[in-house]
């Protein structure tokens, strides 16, 4: 029986479930992918899909077939080299198909190349990624609800009909209504067959009896099984929903220090933490802080793409941050993170200065502060004293990228989920 699996670029969602299946499979060789193409990519092309090629070993399927069974023993013609129990080497060279270099035998197949969404894509970059420690909830500033259960309602419609409760309702109001009617019947049904049963019957009496028992039975059967005013229907409300508010102050050195090359990369780790952020996170808002000799809090825009630089102090920044906070962003109700980027190259007395405002200020507010030093061989003397601070507040994590190639693994090792 053949078995047809449709992997065609656009199938109209004829086969997602087979494309789900086969992403779930080969998870491994396709994370590993997404690591290559993320390293080779620009800072403006992160979030498109991307081509994936699975070397073809991996994706062969096993097959059955009918065999012809039992011991058959076969003579193979042009045989010159071997004898029973033999056995054959492999041949030498590269499988047909694959390779750099030119055969004139051997056949193959080319690697399996397949192209994932845009937002597969993502989701392979960001899988088990989170902000760290995020546990202060309170209620956002835009509320958000969530529809809630709350009892049952006279009206309503036919689609919340609650068929249990109405036809409980339904029972009570018949009892109750059919009570008396029922009581009185039963005594005049007493009544009627001692009169029946005694000597000479009086026929008035029992006559009497026998239309008023008639009258009740009607009014009884007159009682609806099912009324209107039986009907419940599913009351649902609307109730304002604690969501997580979080802040990620993102602080960029453009230095003199820091050429293009340096830039660029610090460029692209933010491009990654702010779709992360944009993709994974309701109510997350990002404060953009670009310094030199001063700090200034800055748009989306010109944070990734404004060309002024200068001098090198990089406490500019963190004071900036920390009046921020104070102002705007109090730690009792956000989970506040911090990202740093910076070529380490700093004043000996300021970056001191530096450290002395994290362990004092900074890192008491925050939930997590992770700094990346880039492109330096040697630590300068900014690496030095965050040294101290990451000794004194474990949330504080750095992490040094010396080419884009490091950009994404860095990333995760910072933004790993944590273990329960």
């Amino acid at each position: 029986m053949s078995q047809f699996i449709d992997r065609r670029l656009n199938p109209k969602n004829k086969s997602a479930v087979n494309r789900q299946r086969f992403l779930q499979r080969f998870r491994g060789q396709i994370r590993k992918a997404v690591a290559d193409a993320v390293a080779k990519r620009s800072v403006t092309d992160v979030d498109r899909g991307e081509k994936i090629q699975i070397p073809t070993k991996d994706i062969s399927e096993p097959t059955f077939r009918h065999g012809q069974g039992g011991r058959r023993e076969v003579v193979q013609p042009g045989n010159k080299e071997f004898i029973a129990g033999d056995k054959v080497p492999r041949p030498e060279g590269e499988e047909g198909g694959s390779g750099n270099r030119a055969s004139d035998t051997g056949e193959g197949m080319d690697e399996f190349v397949f192209e994932l969404s845009r937002e597969e894509f993502l989701e392979f970059i960001f899988e088990d990624l989170e902000l760290p420690n995020m546990v202060k909830r309170q209620l956002a500033r835009e509320a958000t609800f969530k529809s809630q259960h709350a009892g049952f309602t006279s009206d309503g419609s036919p689609s919340n009909l609650h068929v249990i409760r109405s036809m409980r309702e339904a029972l009570a109001r018949r009892t109750a209504l059919r009570a008396p009617s029922s009581d009185r019947k039963r005594e005049l049904e007493v009544e009627l067959a001692a009169l029946l049963t005694g000597g000479e019957p009086d026929e008035e009496r029992i006559a009497a009896l026998s239309e008023e028992i008639a009258l009740l039975e009607r009014r009884i059967r007159a009682v609806p099984f099912l009324d209107t005013i039986d009907l419940r229907y599913r009351n649902r409300i609307q109730v304002p929903k604690p969501s997580t508010q979080a802040v990620m102050f993102c602080l960029m050195d453009v230095s003199g220090s820091m050429d293009e090359v340096k830039k660029n990369l610090a460029k692209r780790f933010f491009l990654l933490l702010y779709l992360f952020l944009t993709r994974n996170y309701e109510k997350t808002d990002v404060v953009f802080i670009r310094h030199h000799t001063v700090a200034l809090e800055v748009d989306e825009q010109d944070f990734f793409y404004s060309r002024e630089t200068g001098g090198t102090v990089v406490s500019s920044a963190l004071e900036l941050m920390k009046d921020i906070i104070r102002d705007r962003y109090p730690s009792g109700d956000w989970n506040i993170y911090g990202a740093q980027a910076s070529d380490g190259d700093n004043w000996p007395e300021d970056s001191t200065n530096c450290s002395r405002l994290l362990i004092e200020d900074i890192m008491a507010s925050v939930q997590y502060y992770a700094y990346i030093e880039i492109n330096n061989h040697e630590p300068h003397s900014l690496w030095m004293e965050y040294e101290k601070v990451a000794e004194y507040w474990p949330n504080f994590a750095m992490q040094p990228i010396y080419s884009a190639a490091d950009i994404y693994p860095v990333f995760r090792e910072l933004f790993k989920k944590q273990q329960a």
